[in-house]
């Protein structure tokens, strides 16, 4: 912007300030009054329809999927997308912290008086990346599965056995996501890297009847599933089967 256009700026700046309200009190007083018909629409509303309650807490249970609130999805999916543990202070800390600091200091670092997007191409293109990227983060964290989910397709030797085996397969490792045991071992790209050794092709160095031996007479600390043996066979098999064909496809 050179120094006339930048003068003829001013000048309509000053006009229409001249010729303007100030902010106190009209804009306060109006902006208070929308304030109190919004506090009394929620007020009535939970006086008249009341508050929802969930089920109560069950601190046994294993199949409880915890999600945060719809507007925090977008972060929830962040999580997913940066996956080195050593980066978790970033996606959860770093990059929200860091963008509020830049909205923040917007009045500051960008000085310039046109307000058309037409004109300001990279302070647009910039807002439709952060609202489409929050959008799509938010519709994948909608949909994304409980933290128990594991993530791996059924090989392709499983499929070629026929349905009854892949739905033992499948069977199989919800029964091992239910369980708890990506607490300790990883899957692919879930689980945890410890203590227990990665599982994502245990069955290239343990053949079927030695990961069922494993599974009822362990190492500590992992724990015995001789009472899932006993109690539902159906299911300890299904894990035994599943975990058998954990390998690399040839």
């Amino acid at each position: 912007m050179n120094q006339r256009e930048k003068e003829a700026y001013l000048r309509e700046y000053m006009a229409l300030k001249s010729a303007g309200k100030p902010f106190f009190p009209y804009a306060v007083a109006k902006d208070s009054m929308m304030a109190v018909v919004v506090m009394a629409a929620i007020i009535t509303m939970s006086l008249v329809l009341g508050a929802e309650l969930g089920p109560k807490a069950d601190p046994t249970t294993t199949t409880y999927t915890p999600r945060p609130e719809w507007y925090f999805f977008f972060l929830f999916e962040l999580l997913k997308v940066i996956k080195p543990a050593e980066l978790v202070p970033l996606a959860t800390i770093g990059v929200p912290t860091i963008c509020m600091i830049l909205l923040f200091l917007l009045p500051f670092y960008d000085r310039s008086p046109e307000r058309r997007p037409e004109r300001r191409p990279i302070a647009t293109a910039t807002g439709i990346f952060v609202i489409c990227a929050m959008g799509f983060l938010t519709f994948k964290g909608a949909e994304a599965g409980p933290p128990t989910q594991i993530d791996m397709e059924t090989p392709k030797a499983v499929i070629d056995q026929g349905p009854a085996f892949v739905a033992e397969f499948e069977k199989g490792k919800q029964v091992v996501a239910q369980s708890g045991c990506e607490a300790c071992h990883k899957f692919g790209e879930n689980g945890n890297d410890g203590p227990g050794p990665e599982l994502t092709e245990i069955a290239k160095d343990l053949p079927k009847q030695a990961i069922a031996r494993t599974l009822v007479n362990p190492t500590a600390p992992m724990p015995s599933f001789s009472a899932l043996q006993q109690e539902a066979p159906d299911k300890f098999n299904a894990m035994v089967t599943f975990l058998s064909q954990l390998k690399a496809e040839e």
